[in-house]
This record gives C-alpha cells, sequence and structure tokens, in this order.
C-alpha cells in the first residue's frame, strides 16, 4: 500500500479521512479524486493543502476515461470509495442521480481497478441499507432492506463490490457506518442543518414526532474504523463501524440548542418526510476484534461539533446561498407552513 486514492474526499467523510491518512501516515501518497458536486468542498482539505504526500484530481467516478486515467498517471494501488449521493431527501426528490453515481460509478471504479490491477478496493457504505430495525441491532450479515433511493443506491453499489470480489477474486472490503456529524458537514443533514439556523435564530424544521432513532457517531471514530478494515479487515468481508449511541432526533436536537444558548421554542415539528425510516442500530463487535475502539463520547463531541460551527460562520454561509437555498425552499417550504401529522 502505498499510492491510496481516496474518491468523493473533497465531502464530508472522506475529507476527514484524507486529512487523517495524510497527517498519520506519511509515507502514503494520498490522491483524492471528486467531481466537486454541490457537497465537495476545497475548503475541507485546506488543511492538508502543502502536505507533500497529497495531491488533488477533480473527476467523476462515473467517468470511465478520467478514472482510467488517474489510475495510471498516479500507480494507484489502493481505492477507498467515499464517493456518493448521500442525502435521502435529495434521493427522493432526484434518485436517478444517486443511481448513477452510487451504483454505475461504482461498477466503473471496480471495472477500472480490476484491470488496473489495484490491490485493496475498500467501499463506504451505510448502516442505512439494512433498513429500518425495530428491535436488536443490526449485523454485517443480515439481509438487505433499503427503504429510501439513497439507501437502494448504496446497496447496489455493495453488492457490485461483492459479485467483483466472487467474480474475479478482487480484494474488496466493505464498511457501514452509522448517523456521522462533525465538523465540515455539509449543512442539508439535521445537525450542521439545525446548529446554523439556530444561530441565525430560525425555526427548524423537525420531521413528524422527532422520535425516530439514530446512532450517532462521530466523523474521526467513523475515519479510524476505516482505517482499521483498510488494514486489517479480511478480504471480501463487510464491517460494521456503529457509534452505539442511540439517540431520538428530537432528543439531539435539544442538547445542541441548550450547547448554542438558543431556547427550545424554536423547534418546528413538520410533516415527515415519506418512507423515513424509525430507528437504525447496529453491532461492531466484528469491528472492534479487528482492533478498532471509539474515542470519542457523543456529548463531547457534540459540543466540539457545535463549537466549530460558531467558529467557522466563513464556512458554512457562502453555502448558504443560492442553489442551497432554493433545495432549502423545496424541501421545507411548504412543511414550515403546515402542522405536522
Amino acid at each position: 500500500m502505498k499510492n491510496i486514492l481516496v474518491t468523493g474526499a473533497a465531502g464530508f467523510i472522506g475529507s476527514a479521512f484524507a486529512r487523517y491518512m495524510v497527517n498519520t501516515y506519511p509515507h502514503y501518497n494520498i490522491i483524492v479524486f471528486d467531481k466537486l458536486t454541490y457537497a465537495g468542498n476545497l475548503n475541507n482539505l485546506t488543511p492538508i493543502d502543502d502536505e507533500p504526500n497529497y495531491r488533488f484530481v477533480r473527476g467523476d467516478i462515473a467517468d470511465r476515461d478520467a478514472v482510467r486515467r488517474t489510475l495510471a498517471e498516479y500507480q494507484i494501488d489502493t481505492v477507498v470509495n467515499f464517493a456518493a449521493e448521500s442525502h435521502v431527501d435529495r434521493s427522493i426528490l432526484q434518485p436517478d442521480a444517486f443511481i448513477h453515481t452510487d451504483v454505475v460509478g461504482v461498477y466503473i471504479m471496480l471495472d477500472e481497478s480490476k484491470k488496473h490491477g489495484v490491490g485493496r478496493f475498500l467501499q463506504v457504505s451505510t448502516d442505512e441499507v439494512y433498513g429500518d430495525v425495530e428491535s436488536g441491532y443490526s449485523v454485517e450479515t443480515d439481509t438487505f432492506l433499503p427503504n429510501s433511493p439513497y439507501a437502494a443506491s448504496k446497496a447496489g453499489g455493495e453488492l457490485m463490490v461483492r459479485a467483483y470480489h466472487v467474480t474475479h477474486g478482487m480484494d474488496t472490503v466493505i464498511t457501514r457506518g452509522s448517523n456521522t456529524f462533525g465538523p465540515y458537514q455539509y449543512p442539508e443533514k439535521l445537525l450542521p442543518l439545525f446548529i446554523t439556523e439556530a444561530l441565525d435564530d430560525k425555526p427548524l424544521p423537525l420531521y413528524g414526532d422527532g422520535l425516530q432513532v439514530r446512532d450517532w457517531l462521530y466523523v474521526e471514530d467513523h475515519v479510524t474504523g476505516v482505517d482499521a478494515v483498510l488494514h486489517r479487515g479480511e478480504s471480501g468481508e463487510a464491517y460494521n463501524v456503529a457509534g452505539e449511541n442511540e439517540l431520538h432526533n428530537i432528543d439531539v436536537v435539544k442538547q445542541m440548542l441548550a450547547l448554542v444558548g438558543k431556547p427550545e421554542s424554536l423547534i418546528k415539528h413538520v410533516p415527515d418526510r415519506e418512507g423515513h425510516d424509525r430507528r437504525y442500530a447496529m453491532n461492531c463487535d466484528k469491528l472492534r476484534a479487528i482492533g478498532w475502539e471509539r474515542r470519542y463520547n457523543f456529548p463531547d463531541a457534540l459540543a466540539e461539533t457545535v463549537r466549530w460551527y460558531h467558529d467557522n460562520e466563513w464556512w458554512w454561509r457562502e453555502i448558504k446561498t443560492g442553489d442551497y437555498l432554493d433545495y432549502f425552499k423545496q424541501q421545507y417550504a411548504a412543511r414550515l407552513s403546515a402542522d405536522a401529522d
């Protein structure tokens, strides 16, 4: 392992992984490959701009020529694929973009990696492939039951990874992360959206009764989980990267508001989104068995996240303009003017 292509690493989790890898493994060359869609932001990579073992290449994982060219030019021996359309709400509005990137793009990355002789291919996936978990905890061998176009597209990408492992003998591994939060997260997801709206004293559009349960995982713990699988995961296997910190959405929002110093009266219950899963929860004993442990507890990680958004308005105010405002209006304007069922 020497020349590692990290796709989608101008986004939230991918950029955290790129920053971590550049600083932790100076003997690796980290080549970031990103299309720079709305959620890709080169500011996320500014902290490593001047590091000698980092390079950035703009490209789309569904562009076969760009993928082939990059694999050859940088003599890539390892691929870590974060590149994905990843927001459930947007997948309901525009599912074709998710199929294009999360299924077709994964296929092209696999196919070109096989031809190029890439040694290890790590696919970053999500707990949402398991679907709604009424009780107990999802384990890696559970059946996929995705309930949104996003979750279905990620499941499709995973199945393609399995097929290339079984059919072609590729060295593949998969990680399935739980609900991740932290600095540099695009402000369409719950916490960055609500933190930035609360800082401006705007209403917080909470879906339904807010009692949906999510397993909250700090981004720095997520990336060390990916690192553990990259270096020690068994070929052909998948590993859950779980926060094991289940909380109702409304309780997370209330904790956040207390840290921001804003009243709970900002919470506005709005009509729920279509097909909204009630609970996700995963068991991550398999990941712990290869030496991974979380380092952050939820209260401290939440406080650090709130502090980061408070101190870095330059980052998110630049984002929350133009197309972002059009999306926000499309997703929330009618809901904010209605009452939750």
